[in-house]
């Protein structure tokens, strides 16, 4: 069955592209990318056949012994096994994908098949508002723009400046938020204050302070009026992540707000105190 390429299409060879659609899909896998993700797949070098197999494989079902043809048997069967699965089921199928696409025949430009599924993948979710994307081979929290720069650019930097600990703090925040089918929330924000207080503590040389009591000891240390923020997301943090009370549980956008907070001062704290 021929498929065109997205390399090929007018709006890539003339430069016009979408611009991110708001998020407001998370814990759910609307019917169009249950069809999508099979056409994705296809492109990508997976027959019917193939496909129905990984799909089988992660839900844990048997192939109908009845349908031996690709064409519209088998690829009806995928699409049904797709949309009647659970939500996050989906999301594992578009992991499971992606890793066995690796052993794919590369596409003639030389791509990674693994490469081209997750991009047309992400430019997917991006398009339809989701709030996931396929990073590593493993679907990942995505937030708005800005988060996503911050948080990034700040495991980017603590890496570079040998701060490792704080890094995979960072990066625990990121993956307590992208857990389902249901996000780890009150781990994120404790996760991403510990990085935040990892590098602080790194910083000033005192190993045993909390950040709040850092913040206080080094006035210069944030400018102001940052400074205040600092403090006051510490003591959300505390209260929120820490010394949970009975009806009193944070959303997830507040989760993101404080991990997307915490990066961007993990990042400027690294880049101002760089290590020798």
């Amino acid at each position: 069955m021929f498929s065109m390429s997205s390399t090929d299409r007018f709006s890539t060879r003339h430069g016009y592209s979408q611009s991110e659609a708001e998020i407001t899909i998370r814990n759910d896998a609307p019917d169009e990318l249950r069809g999508v993700l099979r056409q994705i797949a296809n492109e990508s070098g997976l027959s019917p056949k193939p496909l129905r197999e990984i799909v089988c494989r992660v839900l844990r079902t048997r192939p109908d012994s009845n349908n031996w043809s690709e064409y519209p048997n088998i690829d009806e069967e995928v699409q049904t096994l797709v949309d009647s699965c659970k939500w996050f089921e989906v999301y594992n199928i578009i992991e499971e994908l992606n890793k066995c696409l690796e052993y794919v025949f590369p596409r003639p430009s030389g791509e990674l098949q693994s490469e081209y599924f997750a991009k047309e993948m992400n430019k997917y979710f991006c398009k339809a508002g989701i709030g996931w994307q396929l990073v590593n081979g493993q679907i990942e929290f995505r937030g708005p723009e800005i988060f996503e720069q911050n948080v990034r650019s700040a495991i980017d930097t603590l890496i570079s400046t040998d701060r490792s600990t704080a890094s995979t703090e960072l990066h625990e925040a990121l993956s307590d938020l992208s857990r389902r089918p249901k996000p780890d929330i009150t781990g994120a924000i404790q996760h991403a204050m510990g990085a935040l207080e990892c590098v602080a503590r790194d910083v000033t040389g005192n190993q045993s302070a909390t950040l709040g009591e850092i913040i206080k000891r080094n006035p210069n240390l944030i400018p102001k009026p940052l400074d205040k923020s600092a403090e006051k997301a510490w003591g959300y943090a505390s209260e929120m992540g820490r010394h949970l009370q009975e009806g009193r549980v944070p959303e997830i956008e507040e989760a993101e707000l404080i991990v997307g907070l915490a990066g961007a001062l993990s990042n400027y704290l690294s880049k101002k105190f760089i290590p020798f």
